[in-house]
């Protein structure tokens, strides 16, 4: 046989039996399997729900974009840099110099710079090597960086040596009774022998770099 409920309290130590005339307690006094808990409170969620109360679990990284979006892609191999513009400081500034020829008239201007100021050294006797490269300066250094950068050089160089070979020239003059003359007379011959180098060197398409020059013309 059964036993039959007992009443509210009964056998529970330390509960107060209810009062014989107090209604019957409600179905919300003692909470089973399948009712809902006191009034106020959210219900239990199901058997098998995961923890978090059942809300999808948080994107990896917190919901921000992966690494690297939103930025533009790095540039391809071979790229120089500063993405193709010229470097900072003029044609050929962080030290940059130009080699090889774009056609074969800048490689003609080139020559004309350097074995001109040699060939006009020759003839004045180291005064005149400066015309050759001004004359390629003004008729094809705005239009070609390359055919600029042999015409300063060489106008730089003999500029300075054609000063040198005329103050030489006029001292040698002055003292030609002295030894020092045959040495004073031998000075043009530097503009001469740099100014072929600087020929030769452009002809394998280098920009070479007169010594003791100054660089009054940039």
């Amino acid at each position: 046989m059964t036993e039959p409920p007992r009443p509210f309290g009964d056998g529970d130590p330390g509960a107060t039996p209810p009062h014989p005339t107090s209604p019957p307690p409600g179905p919300g006094s003692h909470p089973t399997s399948g009712e809902s808990g006191p009034p106020g409170y959210p219900p239990p969620p199901p058997y098998g729900t995961p923890a978090g109360g059942g809300y999808p679990p948080p994107a990896p990284g917190g919901g921000y974009p992966p690494p690297g979006a939103g930025y533009p892609p790095p540039p391809p191999y071979g790229t120089p840099p500063g993405g193709g513009y010229p470097p900072a400081g003029g044609y050929y500034g962080a030290g940059g110099i130009p080699s090889g020829y774009a056609d074969n008239d800048e490689k003609t201007w080139a020559l004309i710079a350097h074995f001109g100021g040699a060939v006009g050294a020759l003839i004045s006797w180291g005064t005149l090597g400066w015309v050759a490269p001004l004359i390629a300066l003004l008729a094809k250094g705005q239009q070609s960086p390359t055919v600029r950068a042999h015409a300063v050089a060489a106008l730089n160089f003999q500029i300075l040596w054609s000063i040198v070979s005329f103050v030489s020239l006029a001292l040698g003059g002055c003292l030609f009774w002295l030894v020092i003359p045959m040495v004073l007379f031998l000075v043009p011959l530097v503009p001469i022998i740099f100014g072929i180098i600087g020929g030769v060197r452009a002809n394998e398409g280098q920009l070479y770099r007169y010594p003791m020059t100054v660089s009054w013309i940039k």
